[in-house]
């Protein structure tokens, strides 16, 4: 079975988190029936790092307006400590973790999204042979959220969307969002366990879901929309989270494509 587990940067900013969080993903990457690739964010990494050299962060509509300075940062960041100190934590583990970015063998391909954001990607196309030559030799693939096009232009990417692109064409059977959420949330601040990409999109119209958890609903339903069978978006501080996750517990919130697939 192939998983895709996408690490929010809240879950990797101390060295501890992280342990945790690797000994997880390790010890359900050595299970021999499983592919798992993993992606990751960094944004209060990146938030900080651009603080200690006196650069503003801008937002527009939660989207990080990417200077060619910051392009500099955000390599340096997520492609590289933040991706690099995973790798490690991994291998620390017991993985033969892989440290990518979406640039390497055109993982993933981009386009600009909005010159007002400077060079902000919208991906367009995930070429994952490269997850999958690596996977099947029991290779533990950890990509940054940066991507790249034929001409040689990088881009900063949002890590949800990287993290849909690049589930899609691996082929993941379930991706998994790890965050520093409960998980989807009702009207009346209660748990949903289970949701449909109808029921997700009533509660973006109807105010429900807003902001992060919006955006995060608007990635799972582009996953099911790709092909791929459940979302799961669960608090990634959980104690055993990820192989409560994969022995089927219904922690934090599960996302099926329709109400014939909810069981």
């Amino acid at each position: 079975m192939k998983l895709l587990i996408k690490l929010g940067g809240t879950l990797l900013d101390s060295a501890e988190p992280r342990q945790r969080m690797s000994d997880q993903i390790a010890a359900a990457a050595a299970h021999p029936d499983r592919e798992i690739a993993v992606v990751h964010g960094g944004g209060k990494q990146m938030t900080r790092y651009l603080a200690e050299r006196g650069i503003e962060s801008r937002f527009v509509n939660g989207l990080r307006v990417t200077t060619p300075e910051t392009v500099d940062a955000v390599l340096k960041v997520f492609a590289g400590s933040v991706n690099h100190e995973l790798v490690a934590s991994l291998n620390r583990a017991g993985a033969l973790a892989v440290g990518l970015s979406g640039i390497d063998a055109l993982l993933a391909e981009a386009e600009q999204m909005d010159p007002a954001l400077g060079a902000v990607g919208r991906v367009t196309k995930s070429n994952a042979a490269l997850l999958g030559l690596l996977t099947s030799n029991r290779y533990l693939p950890v990509v940054a959220c940066v991507a790249g096009d034929r001409q040689g232009r990088v881009y900063n990417v949002n890590a949800d969307q990287m993290a849909v692109a690049c589930a899609g064409a691996f082929g993941a059977a379930q991706l998994i969002f790890l965050t520093d959420v409960p998980g989807v949330l009702s009207a009346n601040k209660q748990i949903l366990p289970v949701l449909t990409a109808e029921q997700s999109r009533s509660l973006i119209a109807g105010g429900v879901a807003t902001g992060g958890m919006q955006a995060k609903l608007e990635a799972a339903m582009a996953a099911l929309a790709a092909g791929v069978e459940q979302v799961r978006i669960a608090p990634g501080a959980e104690d055993r989270v990820v192989a409560r996750l994969l022995e089927g517990e219904e922690i934090g919130t599960r996302m099926v494509g329709s109400e014939v697939a909810v069981s």
